[in-house]
């Protein structure tokens, strides 16, 4: 009886979702590693999210969408001062995945509903990032290294959004996800 039920789990396993879950994750865990550069470290991970939540699906995205914060505050990537701007990153990022999914999904062309997501996304994800690290920033950190977060955390962080959603967008165009 043990082994029916071990064999019945298994078959409800769907390989290629599992498989194109870790093409994406992979990615996002390993790169904060070895990449410190903001302006080419943001457009994948935020290509990577998009590429996710229409992919693999939005609670597996919500779970990507995690762990670079994380990565990156461990490897140098966010300087340790701003560990406290870690939380507010993940709802920055959760934010861009609930925009795309939410335009892609409710657009009769998806086309414009990806575009539309992409752009929406990334003003929220900027805004969100830029008004709440700014008040962090003026809070926990020493006034000269203000200006240096907000624009680590302000108008790069929209740029590299939409530029992960073109990245995104290529790549779907390619796995014919889009039209």
């Amino acid at each position: 009886m043990y082994y029916g039920t071990k064999t019945s789990s298994l078959e409800k396993v769907d390989v290629r979702w599992l498989a194109q879950f870790f093409v994406l994750a992979t990615p996002a865990i390993l790169l904060p590693f070895f990449i410190h550069i903001q302006w080419l470290t943001g457009p994948i991970i935020n290509a990577i999210l998009i590429l996710a939540v229409i992919v693999v699906g939005i609670r597996a995205a919500m779970v990507i969408a995690l762990i670079p914060s994380l990565i990156a505050l461990g490897s140098g990537l966010i300087p340790a001062i701003l560990a406290p701007v870690v939380p507010f990153i993940m709802i920055a990022n959760v934010v861009l995945i609930l925009a795309v999914d939410y335009f892609y999904n409710n657009r009769k062309s998806d086309s414009i509903g990806y575009a539309n997501g992409v752009v929406v996304g990334a003003v929220l994800k900027f805004a969100l990032l830029y008004f709440s690290v700014d008040l962090i920033a003026k809070l926990l950190i020493k006034q000269e290294l203000v200006t240096a977060v907000a624009s680590m955390m302000g108008w790069m962080q929209l740029m590299t959004a939409l530029a992960g959603g073109v990245i995104a967008w290529v790549v779907l165009k390619f796995l014919k996800f889009v039209k």
